[in-house]
């Protein structure tokens, strides 16, 4: 009989004492066999060993110059996703945030995104997305460094994360629960396209961080390179962010990917600055990761200069996001393509 992945339930589907042991040995300690657990009682390595305990199957990973180390993670059902790591120095200090998908494909169809070429094969389960931290997780520390820890987690990989919203709550309360892998609040992400009654139900999620991938605020634009957009509207989709309270001086982000001669012009500027609360947000552009097949080109550098000081020049926050990965085909869904385009063993 097939056993249920430990991964698919919170830990307050246990009694406290059982959560808090099963808590410490595999989310916190990544031992995942029960009968080397030192000292906890029998009873409770008893019932960890009812569940599923294994890890995704790592089918390739790849190191770029700059850092950022790239997995395709194999699937039970042979369908495979991607995790990106990627590191930073934050305040002299290392940060290490762990890109993570949410689906195999997507269903949202945006024209500029490789995934989109995938289309949507089926939701992650629960314990698919939380296990891309802990494969991920563990590889590192077996291989990298044996205190290594990620320190961030953004739901910024394959698929939209609130079409899949009960595994991924459930997901994020895996993430943050103190009794488990007890990553701040703070420290999670979640990055939507813009569903709107899904946005709206925000208040389920723990306090989490909420990215909305902009990429237009012109409602004609945003909906050529967003379908989504012909359903909810740039309007809608502000309205419906007014309803998540911003705490602790957070801003909601705005995901901008600037596309040379599309969404880079001075009407677009004007836009955002019209349409974005100052204090409330931080916009982040992007420049297009370029990928074969693309229609879509990348801003010179002056150019992408020239945005954000225009937007900053209003008062608006923003940033550039530097590009990461271009050599082990970083963004998302070309690893996989490129994958299955080869026909690599797994």
């Amino acid at each position: 009989m097939t056993k249920t992945s430990l991964y698919n339930l919170t830990l307050e589907s246990f009694p406290y004492d059982e959560a808090k042991i099963m808590g410490k040995w595999v989310y916190k300690k990544l031992n995942f066999n029960p009968d080397t657990w030192e000292n906890a009682p029998r009873v409770v390595r008893e019932k960890a060993k009812e569940y599923d305990l294994s890890l995704l199957k790592i089918l390739w990973q790849g190191l770029s110059k700059d850092g950022t180390r790239k997995f395709l993670l194999g699937l039970g059902d042979k369908n495979s996703i991607e995790a990106v790591l990627i590191e930073s120095e934050n305040d002299k200090r290392l940060r290490s945030t762990l890109c993570i998908s949410s689906q195999v494909g997507c269903a949202i169809g945006c024209t500029f995104c490789h995934t989109a070429t995938q289309g949507l094969t089926r939701h992650l389960q629960t314990s698919e997305i939380v296990g891309q931290f802990l494969t991920v997780s563990k590889w590192m520390q077996e291989n990298v460094d044996p205190k290594y820890q990620i320190s961030n987690i953004v739901f910024m990989g394959q698929g939209e994360p609130l079409h899949n919203f009960e595994n991924v709550k459930k997901a994020c309360y895996l993430l943050t629960d103190p009794l488990g892998i007890a990553l701040s609040k703070h420290k999670v992400t979640i990055s939507t396209s813009g569903l709107v009654p899904k946005i709206k139900q925000w208040e389920e999620l723990p306090d989490v961080n909420v990215a909305i991938s902009l990429h237009a605020i012109r409602n004609n634009l945003r909906s050529e390179l967003m379908p989504i957009n012909k359903r909810y509207q740039v309007d809608d989709l502000l309205e419906a962010l007014r309803s998540i309270p911003v705490k602790n001086s957070r801003r909601i982000m705005y995901e901008y990917l600037l596309i040379k001669d599309l969404n880079d012009t001075q009407e677009d500027i004007d836009g955002l600055i019209e349409n974005l609360p100052k204090k409330e947000s931080k916009i982040n552009i992007i420049p297009f990761n370029e990928y074969p097949e693309s229609k879509f080109k990348r801003p010179s550098n002056e150019h992408i200069e020239w945005f954000q000081r225009s937007l900053q020049a209003a008062g608006l926050t923003c940033t550039v996001r530097e590009t990461k990965g271009d050599d082990i085909l970083a963004a998302c869904g070309q690893l996989k393509t490129q994958y299955e385009k080869l026909n690599l063993p797994s």
